[in-house]
């Protein structure tokens, strides 16, 4: 038997035993773990090799004991299918063209199935029984949200004037141009409430499974008369990290990006790399202007929203490759309230 059919098997033999709430056996820490686009490829393929590092780090964090939730972006991923699609649809042959949630959902599905096997096979080389599984997860917006107002978020292929001009007379749908490339689809980024599945998320976790979820930011849904409905937006990967890791009642968020640590005056000859922050310290740099709106902002914004009022709560911003070294607080940048 291998020791990845012996992890399925010693899982679903202790899932019926153990009780609800976290394991009491466990040595380390509930987290979860954002990572940032650097992590995953463009292609299929090149998401499959890069993963593979990927996948040797996170390992690194549950062969150390920790309870580990992954959750990711989808960018290159949910407009590669978006504009696959809207091609085939728009040259006939009976082709639909697929609604924006269905393709984060999609996206979700390959983007965790890369995951999933990358991670057992690393946990299975290294001798360790600890199962994974992905979980399509919806994410709970405002019907009201001023975001739906205000689109900001271009999506999928580009267009000349005349073409975006055409789509909208047929679609009904907004177009912006994009910094010079062309004319793209322009969709809501609102903020998430909730996490439909986080009792899900949290049950598996508590059993022992590495739980990949909420890819993209999970499928935006509004609460309608008719129950929860998919909508067009793209919600931010990190704002979402944060809103699952306090449902799930995590004791850290760690989201890796492509720096090693938050930095103040970034990029400039003062550049000064911080390794701690406080809520208040962060707080006083977002009103300075430190942390670009598109990059540093909405991370360091999560941050302070999972650990503000929780004192025993911690949140990391660091690289993919220092994120062990980052949480026995060697390097990295530590937020607390």
């Amino acid at each position: 038997m291998t020791a990845m059919t012996s992890a399925r098997k010693s899982a679903t033999t202790s899932a019926s035993q153990e009780p609800q709430g976290r394991r009491a056996d466990r040595r380390g820490q509930r987290m979860v773990i954002a990572l940032g686009g650097n992590a995953l490829g463009s292609t299929p393929q090149e998401q499959l090799e890069l993963i593979a590092a990927t996948a040797a780090s996170i390992v690194d964090l549950i062969g150390e004991g920790h309870e580990v939730i992954v959750t990711h972006g989808n960018g290159p991923q949910v407009g590669m299918l978006k504009v696959a699609t809207d091609y085939s649809a728009q040259r006939g042959g009976g082709t639909p063209a697929v609604p924006f949630p269905e393709c984060s959902a999609m996206s979700q599905g390959y983007i965790g199935y890369h995951l999933q096997q990358a991670m057992e096979n690393e946990l299975s080389r290294r001798g360790i029984d600890t199962p994974c599984a992905s979980v399509i997860t919806q994410t709970v917006v405002a019907a009201d949200d001023p975001a739906f107002e205000h689109l900001s978020k271009p999506v999928g292929a580009f267009y000349t004037e005349e073409e975006a001009a055409r789509l909208m007379g047929e679609t009904g749908h907004e177009y912006v141009e994009d910094a010079g490339r062309g004319w793209r689809r322009v969709v809501a980024s609102p903020h998430p409430k909730r996490i439909v599945e986080s009792g899900v998320i949290q049950d598996l976790v508590s059993r022992g499974a590495v739980v990949i979820s909420s890819g993209g930011g999970g499928v935006p849904v509004i609460e309608g008369s008719r129950g929860l409905e998919g909508v067009a937006a793209v919600i931010d990967k990190d704002r979402c990290a944060a809103v699952i890791a306090d449902q799930v009642d995590a004791d850290a968020l760690v989201i890796l990006t492509a720096v090693e640590q938050v930095a103040l005056d970034f990029n400039t000859p003062r550049q000064r790399n911080l390794s701690s922050l406080t809520s208040a310290q962060a707080r006083e740099y977002i009103a300075a202007g430190q942390f670009a709106p598109g990059s540093m902002l909405p991370k360091v914004e999560s941050c302070l929203q999972f650990v503000e009022g929780h004192p025993r709560r911690r949140a990391i911003i660091t690289s993919l490759a220092r994120a062990k070294e980052a949480l026995g607080g060697t390097t990295g940048t530590v937020l607390t309230a």
